[in-house]
């Protein structure tokens, strides 16, 4: 789960993490309010999107003007960027061509920057441990600096058992350059993060840009928060932070029913139990000159009700050319998905090639479902088979 900017402050806060005054704003005057009450003679109006990259954005409306991040030095022109950016659509390189509906500002002090650095802290899954992850790059893309200057980022493990160490701290500050008391602050900072990672269940905190300022403090400019999933059931206040508008509908309404569902930008819609056995099947449906639609896993416990409504999910996306149903029957029964199917297909009044494969438990009882459906639904032998029949199927279908 994402959250805001402003959100993740929020949260950060509670944890000691040095940070500028601010406030959010969904209006003009909202806007113009926070920035009276901050006193500060610099202003950054900041749009608050699920993406990255907002500052070299730009707005659909207005592709030469600013981008989702301005520095201004008036409550008029705190007013002005408020009205230029709210209800506009904000263009970023995580976005798409598509954007992102501004609907929030976080209106912030401006500071006298320094020197900018990344810091974040994420889960390392090859090493089964959380991970800091430093670079003197700060406010750059980490990927490029990745690709360009690998040199430049360094990786500090930290080890469950133990903790984190102040001295994992400092050896990360002199790798940045800091000197003297900043050396102090930033291995309390990391510690105070951590403990805000470990405590709520963080999946990723970023800071990008961490900053050292004109006076020498260290201060956190920007911050992003992504959680867990699994873990909310223990933070229902983390799960009201949610914004639904941010995410996908069809994403949403899939977490309703339990199912791993993710957009993707082909024409063959896929249904499969297990993830590993969905990358296999989009894995296939390249291979055989297609594109996959979406990645959905119904799970290994999927009734019949999911599996209706994973097909009416994927056929929602008016890209979907054609569908292929992939099923191993371990946990879950052919008759089950066969009937899920069926019944999907006859309430949405199924206008596109459809092909399913299964395998597994009670596999002849689900191709006997399928067969006496009465609907146009082409069985396959095995995986090869059926990447084949569907993408066939759309070809000919089109």
């Amino acid at each position: 789960m994402n959250i805001h900017e402003y959100q993740a402050k929020a949260l950060l806060a509670k944890f000691t993490v040095p940070l500028l005054k601010g406030g959010v704003a969904y209006t003009r005057d909202e806007a113009v309010d926070v920035a009276r009450k901050l006193g500060s003679p610099v202003i950054v109006v900041k749009a608050q999107i699920h993406a990255g990259g907002r500052g070299a954005g730009r707005f659909k409306d207005d592709p030469g003007g600013k981008g989702g991040v301005r520095v201004v030095k008036s409550i008029d022109d705190v007013g002005a960027s408020a009205q230029a950016m709210l209800g506009h659509d904000l263009v970023t390189k995580q976005t798409g061509p598509a954007g992102k509906t501004v609907k929030r500002l976080y209106i912030e002090q401006g500071c006298d920057i320094k020197r900018e650095l990344y810091l974040s802290m994420l889960v390392d899954r090859k090493m089964g441990r959380i991970a800091v992850v430093a670079s003197t790059e700060g406010g750059m893309d980490i990927e490029a600096v990745a690709h360009d200057a690998p040199g430049k980022i360094m990786t500090q493990d930290i080890d469950p058992a133990a903790g984190y160490q102040a001295y994992q701290g400092r050896k990360i500050a002199f790798a940045l350059g800091l000197t003297g008391k900043q050396v102090g602050t930033f291995t309390t900072l990391l510690g105070n993060i951590y403990k805000a990672f470990v405590d709520l269940d963080c999946s990723l905190i970023e800071i990008n840009p961490l900053v050292v300022t004109g006076a020498g403090d260290i201060v956190a400019l920007d911050a992003k928060m992504n959680f867990d999933d699994n873990a909310l059931y223990k933070h229902k206040d983390l799960e009201d932070l949610r914004d639904l508008d941010e995410e996908d509908p069809a994403e949403t309404e899939a977490a309703k029913y339990a199912l791993n569902y993710v957009k993707l930008d082909g024409q063959i819609g896929c249904m499969v139990n297990g993830a590993g056995l969905a990358m296999a099947t989009m894995d296939i449906i390249k291979l055989y000159g297609s594109s996959p639609a979406n990645f959905l896993d119904v799970g290994g416990g999927a009734t019949k009700e999911r599996v209706t409504a994973a097909f009416k999910i994927i056929l929602k996306d008016p890209n979907v050319e054609g569908i292929l149903v992939n099923i191993f029957g371990g946990i879950m029964r052919c008759d089950v998905i066969a009937e899920g199917v069926v019944a999907a297909a006859r309430e949405v009044n199924l206008h596109v090639p459809l092909v399913v494969r299964l395998e597994g438990t009670n596999v002849d009882l689900g191709k006997k479902i399928l067969k006496d459906s009465g609907l146009k639904i082409t069985s396959a032998e095995n995986l090869a088979d059926a990447a084949e029949k569907i993408v066939k199927a759309v070809k000919e279908h089109n």
